[in-house]
């Protein structure tokens, strides 16, 4: 192998560990600071960050990403501790990074791409030669196509700048158009039109893969990308919607390196057993239910995006109970589609239903029957992650709603801030908190409690698994409703401040106009942290009496930090 093609498979050997280690390490505001993290021999060190798209005024901090510069906040007098959200920030790119894998294994049984494989595996190994060319030219092809994929993740990210990522994960405007975004491509899978690109270009493309040498293999990697586009560009653009969603500025590169691994791993693999290729399943009919089945988990997800603006927005649409009733319609269909009782356009008649078509169709049918319980108000722990707020159930029988009703009167029988914003939507039932900081420290001042300060969001996935798995133990929901004075303070609501609450942040220099702002706001300049959940246990003056404590799924290492904040009071 030549000095090229070595250097080549390096590079790409090292793109895992480069873009990592960097989401690791750099972080990236959404008021458009770059901050590194803190380190013991580091300063505080931040620089503007470019951007090709503007970012709102009032944009909120998302979940998975921390700052760890420091600030002083009036009324917060110890010194606070910033909560390390490296972890999480990798958590987030490794989530990433296999679902891209998942796609791109997806992207390999579409009809667009499994019948090329022996064709381009025949190529490789006729026009080498000998086995050793064959293979060599194999890998490099499946380096380019590697190359080709994460050089458009890192096209998208130069062309949003990497703090206008943060902005897509939390903004309105574009979670509603990534969910139609996501209904198109469920629309192009299950049969209604094509997404292709133009045809001259397209030739014009394929006609450079006969030049030969690394440049005749770079286009032939490139050809199929472009010839491929009507089955991989649903799926590339959910991926890179996911990613954007998420927050992580190197997410869709991530994204696409995992999606262009597994797209490269078969054509590398066959290249080199060639006698493999006799066990590959015919071409047929079941490609198109491939693409059938992908456009019915497209459309399912394309929910939580519509569930997200409705959410920031109080538009009341998608209560948890419509989402719930859409899911199981979706997934319902997708059964019966299975089974054969719904033919699609392209679909080739079912003569017999397959082991694995059996087995994924029970699988369906099985979720389907877990979800019809939500419906009366059942937890769901599993997905509780992707539903919406459980106060959004209207009508509910679970046991979940232990404690006293709410009565939505502070300490001093006036009504909470905030209340009728945030109680009947977005406060798990059976909880009575605070909406405002300085309320709940009065009332804190007047109980003699400890304050549960819980920075969350409409849009917080963690938020909404932590409320159902862990808040609903009956363990923790005692502490938190006896032992705590609790505020939750929402970071991505977009309801406007009055006038006289507008104020420009001395944090961040922007002015703060929404309910959601402020309180990002207040968590960045305060706690050093824009991750949610962070739960902030603080005396009645203000002063954090233990480290902050982000998502913690373990119901028994929660309340040991319940506790250990209860001791630390008194």
């Amino acid at each position: 192998m030549n000095s090229i093609s070595k250097f080549l498979i390096s590079l790409v050997l090292m793109i895992p560990l480069i873009v990592l280690g960097q989401g690791a390490d750099t972080l990236i505001s959404s008021d458009g600071i770059e901050f590194k993290e803190s380190r013991a021999d580091d300063g505080p060190a931040s620089t503007e960050s470019d951007t090709l798209l503007e970012v709102p005024d009032d944009l909120v901090f998302e979940e998975g990403t921390s700052s760890s510069d420091t600030a002083e906040s009036p009324g917060v007098d110890a010194p606070l501790q910033s909560v390390d959200a490296s972890a999480e920030g990798g958590q987030s790119l490794w989530s990433i990074f296999i679902a891209g894998l998942l796609g791109g294994f997806a992207a390999f049984i579409m009809p667009c791409i499994f019948p090329m494989v022996p064709l381009t595996v025949s190529f490789f190994t006729k026009k080498g030669g000998s086995r050793a060319k064959g293979i060599s030219q194999a890998l490099l092809y499946g380096l380019f196509i590697i190359v080709i994929y994460v050089a458009l993740g890192m096209l998208i990210t130069i062309a949003f700048g990497s703090d206008a990522l943060n902005a897509l994960s939390t903004n309105g405007i574009f979670n509603f158009l990534f969910f139609l975004i996501l209904v198109v491509f469920a629309a192009s899978f299950f049969g209604a039109f094509e997404l292709t690109l133009p045809s001259s270009f397209v030739n014009k493309i394929d006609a450079q893969s006969d030049r030969g040498g690394l440049l005749g293999l770079f286009f032939m990697a490139l050809s199929l990308a472009l010839v491929s586009f009507s089955c991989t560009g649903p799926i590339i653009g959910t991926l890179l919607v996911e990613a954007a969603s998420k927050g992580e500025r190197l997410g869709p590169a991530i994204g696409m390196l995992g999606f262009s691994i597994a797209l490269a791993i078969p054509f590398v693999l066959f290249a080199f057993f060639p006698s493999m290729l006799k066990s590959l399943p015919k071409s047929g009919g079941w490609l198109n239910s491939v693409k059938v089945v992908l456009g019915f988990l497209e459309l399912a997800l394309a929910l939580k995006f519509l569930s997200n603006v409705d959410l920031a927005y109080h538009w009341n649409w998608l209560d948890r109970e419509v989402f719930l009733a859409l899911w199981i319609a979706i997934f319902g269909l997708l059964g019966l589609y299975l089974i054969g009782k719904i033919p699609f356009a392209h679909d080739s008649p079912l003569q017999h239903l397959s082991v694995p078509r059996t087995m994924l169709a029970v699988i369906v049918f099985a979720f389907v029957a877990y979800m019809v319980p939500g419906m009366w108000g059942a937890p769901l722990k599993s997905i509780s992650a992707f539903l919406p707020p459980s106060a959004t159930q209207d009508f509910d029988l679970s046991t979940v709603n232990f404690g006293t009703t709410a009565t939505g009167t502070s300490s001093t029988g006036r009504q909470k801030k905030y209340y009728e914003i945030f109680h009947e939507r977005g406060t798990p039932k059976g909880f009575d908190p605070y909406y405002d900081y300085e309320e709940g420290l009065a009332a804190a001042k007047e109980l003699g409690k400890p304050v549960l300060i819980d920075f969350t969001g409409w849009n917080c996935v963690n938020c909404r698994k932590m409320e159902a798995n862990v808040w609903t133990d009956p363990k923790v929901a005692t502490l938190l409703r006896e032992e705590f004075v609790m505020v939750e303070l929402f970071v991505d609501d977009r309801t406007e401040l009055s006038p006289e609450e507008q104020y420009v942040s001395e944090y961040s220099g922007k002015r703060i106009r929404t309910i959601g702002a402020k309180n990002s706001d207040f968590q960045a300049s305060a706690f050093n942290s824009n991750s949610q959940p962070l739960y902030v246990i603080v005396d009645v003056e203000g002063n954090v009496l233990i480290p902050p404590s982000g998502a913690d799924y373990d119901v028994n290492s929660y309340a040991a930090y319940l506790k250990s904040g209860i001791d630390a009071f008194r």
